[in-house]
């Protein structure tokens, strides 16, 4: 009879839930072997759960596959809110069908995923772009124009250039086919992959502002209204990198 260390390695090689040796192993009756079936069921679950939420995150996209397009950008943009720091987009055209396991809207992945899974995207991207607009820009055309810069930039740097664009709420003015996907983050993996990659850059922008006007504690809240933030304004005024056309930045630089 095989020990449970021996069982436990076969388990390992197991990816279906329907392997006959997974059958036969389940006539073990020893609760260690029990266990480590259930164990490796759950595993195998939970993979096919993750599978299958990816593949209809990919939905959009496939539509485009079946229209002969492969080169599809994700774009996305991240900090329209906060009072300080630049607003940040990304662009990123994934290969065919690809699909990071645990990828997903960034508003979804704890922050301790973030870094891996943003490496995940660089690792697997045929072309990351990224564009950054920053306070006075935002100050001088408004936030919402800003951001649109922010995604025509990103889109871009790309190369190759897309052939479409899946945009997560945004029409841009651009002669490339594209779709304005409402929650797109969260409904497109292309989106998804932009999502992460426009976090994850301005996260760590925000974290060398936080280095250079301490204070406000900017590493943790990247900029936004937090009571911490808000004390520091009350303490140390307004910052270089503060939104002057944002309240309450706007009334205490009239005062």
């Amino acid at each position: 009879m095989a020990t449970i260390k021996e069982i436990k390695e076969q388990l390992a090689n197991i990816q279906r839930l329907d392997d006959p040796l997974l059958t036969e192993l389940e006539q073990d009756s020893r609760s260690g072997v029990i266990q480590a079936i259930a164990k490796r069921k759950k595993e195998i679950q939970k993979r096919l759960d993750e599978d299958e939420r990816l593949e209809g995150m990919l939905a959009y996209e496939k539509e485009c596959y079946a229209r002969g397009m492969e080169l599809i950008a994700g774009v996305d943009e991240v900090g329209r809110g906060p009072l300080a720091g630049p607003v940040v987009a990304a662009a990123v055209i994934l290969p065919k069908a690809c699909k990071i396991p645990g990828l997903n809207d960034s508003k979804k992945i704890p922050k301790s995923k973030h870094k891996e899974i943003y490496e995940a995207v660089l690792q697997n991207a045929v072309a990351i772009g990224i564009g950054i607009k920053d306070n006075q820009v935002i100050d001088q055309v408004n936030i919402y124009e800003a951001t649109k810069l922010a995604m025509m930039e990103a889109i871009g740097q790309l190369e190759p250039q897309p052939q479409h664009l899946l945009i997560d709420a945004m029409k841009l003015d651009l002669p490339i086919s594209q779709i304005s996907i409402i929650k797109g983050d969260a409904n497109s993996l292309s989106i998804a992959a932009a999502s992460i990659v426009a976090k994850v850059t301005r996260d760590q922008m925000m974290e060398e502002f936080d280095k250079e006007y301490p204070g406000y504690d900017f590493a943790q809240n990247a900029g936004y209204g937090t009571a911490k933030h808000l004390a520091g304004l009350d303490k140390l005024g307004v910052t270089p990198i503060h939104r002057r056309s944002f309240e309450p930045v706007k009334s205490m630089c009239e005062d």
